[in-house]
This record gives structure tokens, C-alpha cells and sequence, in this order.
């Protein structure tokens, strides 16, 4: 089940020769609506500035194409905000030397939670059991007559400051969005009042307009007005996880056995935390089944943790992570990810040594940037290592084992817990820094540290210890045939002050592809290049002798 909603808009003039509000309702196919909600928004563009109406229009036009293109792993506010602060900045960029500005009041509604941004005078309220709740405050200045003056706007300040509130939605709520020629006319009272009278929220949102402007509104007045008709019982990864009561684990599965359409090729990989069976489906393709073992059946949060695993894997589908398949006539708590033939590198650092420069090279830019690709989806990996990391025999690179992934308003660590691998988790993380793309990062430094030499920058760390992080071990100390460029690449990697460290993995990737360009520029030139001078003259020298020589050949 859905949400549903019902819809109504209405905006006028009035006396002003020009309508400079705005108002967008943008419902989008349903597995977008279930994975980033309706957007509703309302825009009152400021008419002492160059363009108002412009600022209004192009505002709300770029929320409604830009929030769904944002990764449904970002939480709604998030993206909110990373939307509205460019859009600010374009404002600010295209208004021909003066100002373009619009309030702005947003809702976005998903699942079964409302999100709110706002900032300006447009207003947002709550109808619920009859009662009337502001939702917004009005960003304006308080001193006698500047109470219209707008002390916050989209594209007033180059720092933007938006309100945002969040909250559980109910069947029958209502939200109003009004711009200030409405409720500068209108007393909240009266408001509730015409709410109250009816049910047709298009009747209502027109009653709205026509009621301001006949008590004397001078300004254009806009309304729009959603109700909750029904509720989903669940949104997103709730959908799944609603199915955990009629998923039991699947039983222990036998080489040769058929399983919910799947051959059973056998147990691949056996730990306390789970079960990984080799399948094949209908045309014999292989892939790997990864559900739980018997004695986690118990554990409250060991299902909801096997999903969500699937969920990420699923929203960072690419070259440099694994497929997952669609199942869909699961019957059994488990899911099915595409097997690759290749070679772990800790496998491949066991059998062959550590790695040549030249495998080094190729192989960490495309580490970093499928971390940057992970981050930007607003996931943290947390279990960044060789063994984790498989090279295709297609020449793939991908990262695996998505089960300590980490997605900020999803997962929830236990108290006190450090989840990962003691050599490879960050110093801060330690001390009890939450989780954060830098974690990724310097276990990607100690990673490729390792893959070079076999060591460790700190040090091997064991699980009960809690080290002490000093300087780290410089890898030329095991590498002498490594350049300085890459020494002091990999020593910022894993520097023990995360200040110290790479913020971001573009940030590390400028870095290699810088050292590897000036490593470049430090090969020997030649001699002409480097002493034309002496070249030159030292080939005017040996003419002179030839064309001697050659004289008193002649001359005898």
C-alpha cells in the first residue's frame, strides 16, 4: 500500500500587474515517490529585485529536476540542502549585477514522515484533528516598519542559513502552504475556519485566494493544500524489512539440491556471522547466496542488518561492486549477489608478494574512485581492505562485503561498538569518532600501504588492543624502489591526525595523479635539452677537427 494524497493549488494577482509566486506539486512514478516522496513547494519571488519572478520560477524549477536525481541513500534533508545551497549560489551569479530573490517553503513527503525547508515569509501549517499549528517562522526584520523586509532569502546571502523540520505524518493531516498576501490578510483563526468548512482541498486553496484578496490583500496570493488519504505500512527499506516475520532462514542447503529456483552448487564460506552457498540459476550462470547461520535466528537486529546490506548494494550498482539479483519470489531470508571469477588481493599478495609499482598505479586511482562513488551515495564502507577487494578476470576491480556498510538515518551500531578491522580502522574511530568518509580513506591508505610491502603503517593491531598511533612507518623503509612523490603520498594517507589526512577521494586522487605527473617530470632530459650550449659547441668542435683533418689530408 502506497501513500496517497490529495492535491489542491490556486494562485492570483491581484492588484499587482505581475504574479511573482510560484507553486510546484511534483508526483513522480511510484517507485521514485516510495524512494524520495511527493515534493511540494511554494515560491514568492521578492519584486524589489531584478527579477522576482524569475527567482521564483527557476527556484522551484531546479528543486523539482535536481532532488530526484539525488542518491535515494541521501537522507531528505541532506539533499535538500546540498541542492539549495548551489542554487543559491546560481542566484546570486545571474541576477546582472543585482540581487535575485525568492522565499522558498518546501515539503517532502515519504513514507510516512513529512520533511520541511523553509526560508523567507511564505508560510507552512498544519491542519490536524482540527487544530491549527505554524509550522515556519517568518525570517523578517522585528524593528517598526521593517516587518516586511526580509532579513533571509534564497539568494540574499552567500552563506544560506534554511529551517528544515521533520515529522511523523497521520491519516487526514493537512499542510498548508500560503505566501505573505495571504496570511498578511487572513488571521490564522480565519484560516482555520475556511479549513474547517470543507474537505475539497482544491475549493479550499481557491476560497483561500479569493477570501485575502477580498479583505484587502494588495499583494499576489498563492495557496496550496495537501491531505494524507492513506498511509503506506511501510517506505523504502521498511518495505523489506516488513517481510522479516514471513522470512524464516533458508534450511542448510546440499551440493546438487534445487532451492526457491536455484541449483545449489554448494557452501562456499561458513562464519558465526554467515552463510555463503555457490548457486547457479536457470542458465547455469553462478552466483552466491548469502543469508545467516542458525544461531543468529535469534538476534533481533542480524535480518534487518542482511537486508539493508542488500538495500546499499543495490543503490550503488556499478563497474566496482557486485550485481544483485531481483528475487522476486523470495520465500526465505537471504539474497543473491553475482559470483566473479578472479582473485582477492589479499589472495593475490599471499601467492605473489607485494604488488610492482606498476600494478600499484593502476590499481589505486580506481580503489579511490570507487570510494568516491560510495561516499557520494552517503555510505561509508567500514571494512576496507585486501581481502575485500576482488580483481576480476575481466580486469574489475570491485569492493565487496557490504555487511558493516554504513548509512547515516538507516544504521545503528550497538553501544560501544568498533566495527571493522583492528589495522585497518581509522585512530579517531577508536576514541569514538562516528563513522565518516575518512574512516574509508585511511583504511584505503593502510590497504595500499600494505599491497606494497606487506606491512603495516602502525603496526599489526589486534582486537583487544587500543593503540596508540605515533608517526607512521615511511613504506620506502620496506620499498626502497618506491619514488618520494609516493612516500609522502601514502605517509598523509595514514597520518594519524585525520587534519593531516585526504578529506575527500577526489582530494586524494588530484593528489596521485599530481605525483605521478611530476614523477614523470623528473626523468632524465636530454643533453641537448638540458645544455644546448655545450652540445652545440661541442659539435662546432668536432667539425672544426674534421675539416682540419681533412685539410691536410688534402694537402699532402
Amino acid at each position: 500500500m502506497a501513500l496517497q494524497l490529495s492535491t489542491g493549488e490556486a494562485s492570483a494577482t491581484g492588484p499587482r500587474s505581475e504574479n511573482q509566486d510560484a507553486l510546484r506539486v511534483v508526483t513522480p512514478a511510484p517507485a521514485l515517490a516510495a524512494s524520495r516522496g511527493y515534493l511540494l513547494s511554494l515560491a514568492d519571488g521578492v519584486s524589489q529585485c531584478a527579477d522576482g519572478g524569475l527567482a521564483a520560477r527557476a527556484t522551484l524549477q531546479a528543486l523539482a529536476l535536481d532532488y530526484y536525481a539525488t542518491p535515494e541513500t541521501w537522507p531528505v534533508q541532506y539533499s535538500l540542502d546540498r541542492l539549495l545551497t548551489a542554487h543559491n549560489r546560481w542566484l546570486q551569479a545571474n541576477g546582472g549585477g543585482q540581487p535575485l530573490l525568492t522565499t522558498l517553503t518546501a515539503l517532502v513527503l515519504r513514507g510516512r514522515r513529512y520533511t520541511l525547508a523553509h526560508i523567507g515569509d511564505s508560510r507552512a501549517y498544519l491542519w490536524r484533528d482540527g487544530q491549527l499549528m505554524r509550522l515556519t517562522e517568518d525570517h523578517v526584520w522585528e524593528q517598526p516598519g521593517m516587518q516586511h523586509v526580509l532579513k533571509r532569502a534564497m539568494g540574499l546571502d552567500q552563506h544560506l542559513v534554511v529551517d528544515y523540520r521533520e515529522g511523523e505524518l497521520q491519516v487526514a493531516d493537512a499542510f498548508l502552504l500560503i505566501s505573505d498576501g495571504v496570511w498578511s490578510a487572513l488571521s490564522d483563526a480565519r484560516i482555520a475556519q475556511l479549513l474547517q468548512s470543507s474537505n475539497d482541498v482544491q475549493g479550499l486553496c481557491q476560497a483561500l485566494i479569493a477570501e485575502a484578496h477580498r479583505v484587502g490583500s494588495q499583494d499576489n496570493a498563492s495557496a496550496l493544500l495537501v491531505r494524507i488519504e492513506r498511509l503506506p505500512e511501510a517506505a523504502a527499506l521498511a518495505d523489506t524489512l516488513a517481510q522479516l516475520a514471513h522470512w524464516p532462514l533458508p534450511p542448510r542447503l546440499r551440493a546438487g539440491q534445487h532451492f526457491e529456483g536455484w541449483r545449489v552448487e554448494g557452501l562456499l564460506g561458513e562464519s558465526r556471522q554467515s552463510l555463503i552457498y555457490r548457486v547457479s540459476d536457470a542458465d547455469g550462470q553462478p552466483w552466491l547466496l548469502k543469508t545467516l547461520p542458525t544461531s543468529r535466528a535469534s538476534e533481533e537486529q542480524a535480518g534487518p542488518a542482511l537486508l539493508q546490506e542488500e538495500w546499499l548494494l543495490r543503490r550503488v550498482a556499478g563497474r566496482h561492486f557486485p550485481e544483485v539479483h531481483a528475487l522476486p519470489q523470495r520465500q526465505h531470508l537471504y539474497y543473491v549477489q553475482r559470483e566473479y571469477k578472479g582473485q582477492t588481493l589479499e589472495a593475490r599478495l599471499r601467492q605473489t608478494g607485494p604488488l610492482s609499482l606498476a600494478q600499484w598505479q593502476d590499481l589505486a586511482p580506481r580503489l579511490i574512485k570507487a570510494l568516491g562513488l560510495l561516499h557520494r551515495r552517503n555510505i561509508v564502507h567500514r571494512d576496507i581492505k585486501p581481502e575485500n577487494l576482488l580483481l576480476g578476470d575481466d580486469g574489475e576491480l570491485r569492493v565487496l562485503d557490504f555487511g558493516l556498510a554504513y548509512c547515516p538515518g538507516l544504521s545503528h551500531d550497538e553501544v560501544h561498538s568498533l566495527p571493522g578491522t583492528p589495522s585497518y580502522i581509522a585512530p579517531e574511530a577508536f576514541a569514538g569518532s562516528p563513522p565518516n568518509p575518512q574512516h574509508d580513506l585511511y583504511a584505503a591508505g593502510v590497504t595500499l600501504y600494505h599491497l606494497l610491502c606487506g606491512h603495516y603503517p602502525h603496526g599489526e593491531i589486534e582486537a583487544f588492543q587500543r593503540p596508540r598511533f605515533a608517526q607512521p612507518v615511511p613504506v620506502s623503509r620496506y620499498r626502497p624502489d618506491i619514488p618520494t612523490w609516493l612516500d609522502e603520498l601514502l605517509a598523509r594517507a595514514v597520518d594519524a591526525s585525520p587534519e593531516q589526512r585526504f578529506e575527500t577521494a577526489e582530494e586524494w586522487l588530484l593528489a596521485l595523479d599530481m605525483g605521478e605527473r611530476r614523477s614523470l617530470d623528473k626523468r632524465p632530459r636530454p643533453l641537448l635539452e638540458r645544455e644546448p650550449l655545450r652540445v652545440w659547441r661541442t659539435v662546432a668542435l668536432l667539425s672544426l677537427l674534421i675539416n682540419l683533418l681533412l685539410a691536410v689530408l688534402l694537402l699532402k
